[in-house]
C-alpha cells in the first residue's frame, strides 16, 4: 500500500496515492435488495475506473442503478435490505468493502465525497448552513468553532454565494434551489477530496442555473484535479463536462466510450434512444422521440438482453443470449450483439 504526504497549510494528513493514475476502481460489483416480495438485483456486475483529474458521467433512466452504485461506493447503503454479495470497490488500491468501518469513515468525506441530488432534504433545516459546513472541519480536523466557521465562509465564497459572511448564519429555506445546491457543493469539497460524486446535481433547477452549477463543478474539478463522477439521466447536462461516459440499464453497463465518440455514434440502441430524446433547436415543431415501454422489474429481468423488449433492433438472439460488454472499436465498449450496426446506423 503506497501513501504520500499531502500536508497543506489548512490540511495535514496522509493521503493514499493513485495506482497507475487510477483513483477509483469498481470491479464486478453486485448489489441486491432482499425484500418480502423477493430479491431485486440493482447492480449486476458493474465495472469501471476513474482516473485522476478525469470526469466520468454515469447515465441512465431512473432505476438503472446509478445512485445505488454511488451509495455503494460511499458505503451508505442500508444493509439490510441491501446486500453486496460480491465485487470490489478500490480507492487507490484499497478495497473499501473490506476496510474496517472506522477507517472507511475517515475515507468518506476527506477522500471520497458526494453531492446528493435533493439539496433541500439533504440539508438539516434546523441548523444554519454555515454551521453545517463548519461541522466537516470540527469533526474531521478538530477545529474550534470560530476557525471552522471562517472556513465555511471561505467555501461559501468559493462556490459564489453572494454576501457569504452575512449569510453564513442563514437557514436552508432562506436560499434558492441553486444556492442550496452550491452549499451542498461547498460541503462536499470542504475536505479537499480526491474523488467527488455528484448525484443528479441539477435536479429541479432551471436551465440557466443548471449551466451555472455544471460550470462550477467543472471549474472545481480542474482546479483541484479531482476525479469527478457525474450521475444523471440527461445527456445534455454532461456534454461539455464529461471526458468519458458509462451508460447503465437494468443494473448493468451497456456502453462505455469517450464523450465525443458516444455523441457522434452511439454503440448501443439504448444510448441512441437517449440521444434521440434530447430536444434540439433544429427540430422545432417535430414530435420528440421517446424510448417505448418501461424499464424492467429488477426482480424479473428478462432473459437475454434486458433492453430487448424495448429495442427496435431486437432479434431472436437478443431474447436468449445476454450480450457481454465488449470492445467494438478502439476505446468503445458495448453490450449489444449488433453494436457495429448501431454505430453505422
Amino acid at each position: 500500500m503506497t501513501v504520500q504526504d499531502t500536508t497543506r497549510t489548512d490540511d495535514a494528513r496522509v493521503r493514499y496515492e493513485p495506482q497507475d493514475g487510477v483513483l477509483l476502481e469498481v470491479e464486478d460489483l453486485f448489489v441486491e435488495f432482499h425484500t418480502a416480495d423477493g430479491i431485486a438485483t440493482a447492480i449486476n456486475g458493474v465495472s469501471f475506473e476513474l482516473h485522476q483529474g478525469e470526469s466520468l458521467a454515469i447515465l441512465g433512466e431512473s432505476g438503472s442503478g446509478k445512485s445505488v452504485t454511488a451509495q455503494a461506493i460511499m458505503g451508505i447503503l442500508d444493509m439490510p435490505p441491501a446486500v453486496i454479495p460480491s465485487g470490489h470497490i478500490r480507492y487507490c488500491g484499497q478495497d473499501l468493502l473490506t476496510m474496517p468501518e472506522e477507517q472507511r469513515r475517515k475515507t468518506r468525506g476527506p477522500e471520497v465525497s458526494m453531492i446528493f441530488q435533493d439539496a433541500l432534504s439533504s440539508l438539516n433545516p434546523v441548523f444554519p448552513v454555515g454551521w453545517q459546513i463548519a461541522e466537516m472541519f470540527r469533526v474531521h480536523r478538530g477545529m474550534n468553532k470560530s476557525d471552522a466557521l471562517q472556513q465555511a465562509v471561505r467555501l461559501m465564497e468559493r462556490v459564489q454565494i453572494p454576501a457569504a459572511r452575512e449569510r453564513v448564519k442563514a437557514y436552508p429555506h432562506q436560499f434558492s434551489g441553486g444556492m442550496r445546491q452550491r452549499i451542498m457543493i461547498a460541503m462536499a469539497i470542504a475536505l479537499d477530496p480526491a474523488v467527488l460524486i455528484a448525484d443528479e446535481p441539477t435536479t429541479a433547477l432551471d436551465v440557466t442555473v443548471q449551466a451555472q452549477i455544471m460550470s462550477l463543478l467543472e471549474e472545481l474539478q480542474e482546479e483541484r484535479q479531482m476525479g469527478l463522477i457525474l450521475i444523471t439521466h440527461d445527456l445534455g447536462v454532461v456534454a461539455d463536462v464529461a471526458d468519458r461516459i458509462a451508460v447503465m440499464y437494468a443494473g448493468r453497463l451497456v456502453e462505455k466510450a469517450d464523450v465525443d465518440a458516444l455523441y457522434a455514434s452511439p454503440a448501443h440502441p439504448y444510448t441512441r434512444g437517449l440521444l434521440e430524446s434530447i430536444p434540439r433547436l433544429d427540430q422545432k415543431g417535430q414530435t420528440l422521440a421517446a424510448i417505448g415501454g418501461l424499464p424492467p422489474n429488477l426482480m424479473r429481468i428478462p432473459p437475454g438482453c434486458a433492453f430487448n423488449p424495448r429495442c427496435r433492433m431486437a432479434q431472436d438472439v437478443c431474447r436468449t443470449d445476454r450480450p457481454e460488454l465488449r470492445e467494438v472499436a478502439p476505446g468503445r465498449l458495448s453490450a449489444c450483439h449488433f453494436a457495429e450496426e448501431v454505430i453505422d446506423a
